[in-house]
């Protein structure tokens, strides 16, 4: 590709998203001692996914907002209303008193590969005019966040530069669609930030407008992926499913006979080898029904029904 025909690829899809951004202005009241509150204001961005006035930004964004305004691209200025926020995957829905606005086009995150490029669009530093658009590479994905132990969906990891501002603004490919809504940079890195995939972020956003809040089904088992050095330390095969190294007492797991040491295959007719497949799969069933594990016990193949409990934690140690 000639570099005329990238720069042409690059200002379309700038143009094609750019209707769709917002900037969100969240005002917090602080303040120290017995004295008054100051309000302290902080910039971030939001992007249009229905027309209908909804639109997605992070959960850090509006978490703890006594008010929340949107500046929409054509220049209204609205007040918003958090519909629901989820702290696992950091998203939240916002609601605008407006109708027909430019609803973002959404890609296909589950096509992205490493090394295509992308667009970081946001209010960068809440600077005044239009979003800025940085320019990167998808570095790697289904990764998890540095200095936690997962993240519900596996985030993308990009070198487009997100700054302060740019939370909650879309990550775009070369076509103009949103395959993920940027929502952490590494402080301590340079080039590395992340964004939650667009195909997680629209089924949280549709759980998030139906309850307000998003349920995860949950049994209660603490798994570990087995990698080669651990699937040789418990005499099983690479890959071959995950290795069950706690079970919580009372736990649905518990109480249906799993135990640590057996070795995770199968949620209903999914096989699982990843923490990333258990999840998903465990997010197909709903909370109360029972659900077939097949686990392996010393070589043995079994099977128990489990039945799903919400999940007791925001983010919870075991699945």
């Amino acid at each position: 590709m000639a570099l005329a025909d990238l720069e042409a690829r690059i200002a379309s899809a700038v143009e094609a998203v750019a209707p769709s951004v917002a900037a969100v202005e969240a005002l917090r009241l602080g303040g120290r001692g017995r004295g008054p509150a100051i309000p302290s204001p902080s910039q971030a961005t939001a992007v249009v996914t229905d027309r209908a006035g909804y639109l997605v930004t992070n959960q850090h964004v509006v978490d703890g907002a006594a008010h929340l305004s949107v500046r929409l691209a054509d220049g209204r200025e609205l007040p918003a209303e958090v519909v629901g926020g989820d702290e696992v995957t950091d998203l939240a829905l916002i609601h605008v008193d407006a109708v027909d606005l430019p609803a973002a086009r959404l890609g296909d995150s589950e096509a992205l590969r490493v090394g295509q490029f992308v667009l970081a669009v946001g209010h960068a530093l809440g600077l005044p005019g239009g979003p800025t658009v940085s320019l990167g590479v998808v570095s790697a994905l289904a990764r998890p966040l540095p200095g936690s132990d997962f993240v519900f969906e596996g985030l993308v990891q990009t070198d487009a530069a997100i700054n302060p501002g740019n939370s909650g603004g879309p990550l775009v490919d070369l076509g103009g669609s949103v395959v993920g809504i940027n929502t952490a940079v590494v402080p301590f890195a340079q080039g590395v930030g992340f964004a939650l995939p667009i195909h997680a972020a629209q089924r949280i956003t549709d759980e998030l407008r139906r309850t307000g809040r998003v349920v995860r089904p949950w049994v209660g088992v603490q798994i570990a992926e087995l990698v080669p050095a651990l699937a040789r330390q418990v005499g099983a095969e690479p890959r071959s499913g995950l290795l069950v190294a706690e079970v919580v007492p009372r736990s649905p797991a518990h109480r249906a006979g799993i135990r640590p040491g057996d070795i995770l295959t199968s949620v209903g007719p999914f096989e699982v080898r990843t923490v990333r497949q258990l999840l998903e799969s465990l997010a197909r069933f709903p909370v109360g029904s029972d659900v077939p594990l097949g686990f392996r016990r010393r070589g043995e193949k079994l099977s128990a029904n489990v039945p799903l409990q919400e999940s007791p934690e925001a983010l919870p140690p075991a699945h």
